[in-house]
């Protein structure tokens, strides 16, 4: 199981240069042997057809009818003698036989052979048949022993011996030609067989090596993308699911958030608007109003504290709504918010606020623009109230194509662990900012807090 899994862990460039190589080896050799085979067989039986035919014109005109004649006498032996042991064929044959059908030696230059019988072999037989049998140093006769310890390459050659009238097989010269050319001639043949089957399968590997090793190449590029895009999509896919679930607890607490905005609009009415209103309802109603006796200027001075407690909660209900409505922020600027927010809180409060801008978008989405605005209020708000307004600071600036903004104070800070349940402002400002995929983050210690936002421009549809 483990050779399999190393295996499959391979590249298919590598799968294919080992299994193609084993198998183009191994087609190689048959290839090789087969073709060689091929051409040796052709080569031989070519060369002995040229030797047989060689030696029958030089032969048949001596041999007597062997139809009739199932020996030869001592005249045709004698001719045979000198044929074979002079002039070219003497040099070029080692020994010759002559084969009656019944395995009769007619005639041997080895005369100890002669009117001997040997079983009839099978090249023999072929040759009776009427074929011619060629092999090449391959001698396994009984009756060639001479022939064995000659240590020569020597071609055997069978070739049958035909009546001239009839075309009948009478009989069968077997003979052995010396075949040091032959077998010089052989060995390049054989080389240069398996020289053109080696360099074909070469080249044919090579160039499926090639076709395969680049379509590999193709793939493995395709597959590190592919693996790429898939952890990109993982790693965007987690991000949606963080933000869907901080969107998700963002809109658990909007409903609980706006009803505690609502109360507290309620709590500042009837603790502020509502009792003024209340006491100047109650002057109305008071004996010296009623008194037509009563002093002109003690009602005069009734009238006006009437008129002073009216004009009191008239102020406390313009502040309230002031905090309530936005100013126009779609057709403004990122610039323009921050100097709006920074403005209203100077005039509310009196104090001194410092602002730095640095790469300021120029366009944002109307979304973000209310983000940036009630996130500077709010916090301003609280850094008054809490630590006094002391060296208040807003600081926008930009990181990549996120706008970060950070509203910072030199108060005396507080124990985030300390507050059981969160500000109202505080986890208002942290739900806005989350709602709309950015981050919230609040940093206090002795020496101030920091509260900082960041927005993905990217996230958000642009105007």
């Amino acid at each position: 199981m483990s050779l399999l899994t190393r295996w499959n862990s391979q590249s298919l460039a590598k799968q294919f240069l080992l299994a193609g190589g084993l198998v183009s080896a191994g087609a190689l050799i048959f290839t090789g042997i087969f073709v060689t085979a091929l051409v040796e067989a052709a080569v031989t039986r070519n060369s002995a057809a040229a030797t047989a035919l060689y030696v029958d014109s030089v032969i048949a005109p001596i041999l007597p009818d062997m139809q009739t004649n199932q020996v030869l006498d001592d005249t045709v032996t004698h001719a045979l003698d000198e044929t074979l042991g002079n002039g070219a064929l003497g040099s070029r044959l080692f020994s010759f036989r002559l084969w009656r059908s019944d395995g009769v030696v007619l005639y041997s230059n080895d005369k100890r052979l002669l009117g001997k019988r040997f079983p009839v072999n099978e090249d023999l037989k072929t040759a009776f048949s009427g074929k011619m049998v060629a092999n090449f140093d391959k001698i396994d006769d009984v009756e060639s022993d001479a022939e064995r310890a000659s240590g020569k390459p020597l071609l055997e050659i069978y070739n049958p011996v035909l009546q001239p009238w009839s075309g009948k097989v009478v009989a069968v010269t077997e003979f052995y030609e010396i075949a040091d050319e032959f077998q010089h001639s052989l060995d390049q043949v054989r080389l240069r067989s398996w020289l053109a089957v080696t360099i074909f399968m070469l080249t044919f590997f090579l160039v499926l090596s090639a076709i395969v090793f680049r379509g590999s190449r193709t793939i493995d590029r395709q597959d590190r993308a592919l693996k790429r895009r898939i952890s990109e999509l993982s790693h965007l896919l987690m991000q949606n699911k963080t933000l869907h679930a901080r969107v998700q607890r963002a809109a658990q607490r909007a409903a609980a958030l706006n009803e505690s905005h609502l109360r507290r609009i309620g709590a500042d009415l009837h603790d502020g608007p509502a009792q003024l209103m209340a006491f100047a309802a109650l002057r109305l109603d008071s004996e010296t109003l009623i008194d037509p006796a009563a002093p002109r200027e003690i009602r005069e001075r009734e009238v006006m504290a009437i008129k002073e407690s009216l004009d009191k909660a008239m102020s406390e209900i313009r502040n309230i709504c002031e905090g309530l409505v936005l100013p126009h922020v779609e057709a403004a600027d990122v610039s323009e918010i921050l100097q709006r927010a920074v403005a209203a809180h100077q005039y509310q409060t009196g104090t001194n606020v410092d602002l730095s801008m640095s790469g300021t978008p120029t366009q944002l989405a109307p979304s973000a623009k209310i983000c940036i605005y009630r996130f500077v209020q709010e916090a301003l708000n609280n850094g008054f109230r809490h630590g006094g307004g002391i060296k208040q600071r807003v600081v926008q600036t930009c990181r990549g194509r996120r706008v970060v903004v950070d509203v910072t104070d030199g108060g005396p800070g507080f124990d985030p662990a300390s507050i059981s349940h969160p500000s109202i402002g505080l986890a208002g400002l942290k739900d806005r900012v989350e709602s709309l995929g950015g981050h919230f983050s609040l940093d206090t210690s002795e020496y101030g807090t920091r509260v900082r936002m960041s927005l993905n421009m990217d996230s958000m549809e642009q105007v």
